[in-house]
């Protein structure tokens, strides 16, 4: 397993929530707002980047919670 840098995930984040086709609600919130509620999902476990070495991508999902 290899850790992303700050900057990368930042960015990941960043690239995840401007994507077409996201709802965030009736409140228009700033990208920055965004990507911090992600990173805070990320950190509590609620969401998980997947990597996918076909592609050479990574993605941002909904963790499967028990």
């Amino acid at each position: 397993m290899t850790a992303l840098t700050a900057e990368a995930l930042h960015g990941l984040a960043a690239e995840f929530v401007t994507r077409d086709g996201t709802d965030y609600g009736v409140r228009e919130r700033t990208v920055e707002e965004k990507v911090r509620d992600v990173l805070r999902q990320l950190e509590r476990g609620e969401a998980k980047i997947m990597f996918d070495p076909a592609t050479s991508s990574a993605n941002i999902v909904q963790a499967r919670l028990k």
